[in-house]
C-alpha cells in the first residue's frame, strides 16, 4: 500500500535549532532515504520551496485570480514529502517516526486512494 509521509515545518521552530541540529536533520534525511531505498519501500521524495514562492489560484465565475503566497495563514507549512510503498499502516507510521523532522514538528501519514476510492 502506498502512503504519503507529509512533512510540516514551523519556521520559528527551525530557526530556534542550532546549525549542528539542522545539519543532523539533513544527515538524518540521508540515512532515511538510504534505508527506504534499500528496503524497496521508496517511491519518491521532494522538498518544497518556502510558501512565499508559491501562488494560490482561484477560479470564481470563470475569472482566474492568482494570489502570491499561501492561501491560509498558519504557523506550520507543508515543506516536503516521501511516498513509500509498504505492507501496512503500522509500517508507514514506523517509517514516519524515523524522519528527523518528527522530533521538531510532525509527519502526517496519508494513504493513497485509487480511482474507485479504495485504498491502494
Amino acid at each position: 500500500m502506498k502512503y504519503m509521509l507529509q512533512i510540516y515545518m514551523n519556521p520559528a521552530v527551525w530557526e530556534s535549532v542550532s546549525e549542528d541540529q539542522r545539519n543532523e536533520v539533513f544527515a538524518g534525511h540521508g540515512r532515511f532515504i538510504k534505508l527506504i531505498t534499500e528496503s524497496g519501500e521508496m517511491v519518491g521524495t521532494e522538498a518544497l520551496a518556502d510558501p512565499s514562492a508559491g501562488v494560490t489560484v482561484r477560479v470564481r465565475g470563470g475569472v482566474v485570480t492568482p494570489t502570491d503566497g499561501p492561501y491560509a495563514e498558519a504557523k506550520e507549512f507543508f515543506c516536503g514529502y516521501y511516498v513509500v510503498d509498504c505492507e501496512s499502516r503500522e509500517r508507514a507510521v514506523e517509517l514516519a517516526a524515523l524522519i528527523p523532522d518528527a522530533a521538531l514538528t510532525g509527519i502526517e501519514v496519508r494513504p493513497f486512494l485509487d480511482t474507485s476510492g479504495a485504498d491502494v
